[in-house]
């Protein structure tokens, strides 16, 4: 297994994997060494065929209270940092996942913490849970992908609103949104979602990965290249079965 810095990852004998942000002193704010070791872990995730979900958490008081700002400025130059961003595209790797993705978020869930919960086809908020997406306020926008991700969650007018008032919402304002599907206490939170994983790692593979090509892709689309999609994909399925 490899060893991380940043991060952990793990998967138990169900196919479940479990990858934890791991800078809890830090609040786990995404930094580039935490960038670099989340890619490789994804990287692993898609590639393992045992490995069937993937649960995303934090460590310590919260899933993920935005980017490392003591980094801002630090690259070699500004034109490096966008084509190693631009080589390492970490949320486009993160969304086609062809496999199931639950975010398990508590505490603060700000910025890129969002973000990155926004990329998972799931999100379970504990009760303590803060979300939001404060960029405006600090000078600049949203950059991890939350100016396209919010308004294809949530209603694009309230997806103005909480990018351009930068305020946060609770658990249960989220829920009400229905930016997350669950909410519940704190104390029940990983038993909540390692229940929910081991649900969907028991369903066939192929038809999971199936459903989700057909929605994330077919978002995309237009309504009758999205119908021919899903066409293709239970076709696919069909003949894999005989």
């Amino acid at each position: 297994m490899t060893t991380f810095e940043t991060i952990i990852y793990e998967k138990d004998e169900r196919g479940v994997a479990r990858l934890t942000l791991n800078r809890p002193e830090k609040l786990n704010a995404v930094n580039l060494a935490m960038r670099d070791e989340l890619w490789t872990a994804f990287e692993a995730f898609r590639d393992d065929p045992d490995a069937r979900v993937l649960v995303l958490r934090g460590a310590g008081d919260s899933f993920c209270a935005g980017a490392d700002l003591s980094e801002f400025g630090t690259a070699p130059s500004y034109v490096a940092a966008r084509r190693a961003r631009h080589e390492r595209d970490l949320w486009g790797l993160l969304l086609h996942l062809p496999k199931p993705v639950i975010a398990a978020v508590h505490g603060y869930g700000l910025g890129a913490g969002l973000e990155m919960s926004l990329f998972c086809d799931l999100r379970v908020a504990a009760d303590d849970a803060l979300l939001g997406l404060p960029e405006v306020g600090l000078g600049y926008i949203p950059s991890a992908g939350g100016t396209q991700t919010l308004p294809r969650h949530i209603a694009p007018g309230i997806a103005l609103e909480l990018i351009l008032s930068g305020e946060p919402i609770d658990a249960v304002g989220a829920y009400r949104l229905r930016l997350v599907q669950r909410v519940v206490p704190r104390a029940e939170l990983d038993s909540t979602v390692d229940g929910y994983a081991r649900t969907l790692a028991e369903a066939p593979p192929r038809a999971l990965s199936a459903a989700k090509e057909a929605i994330v892709r077919g978002l995309d689309l237009s309504l009758r290249e999205g119908l021919a999609l899903e066409s293709r994909l239970a076709l696919a399925l069909r003949i894999g079965a005989t």
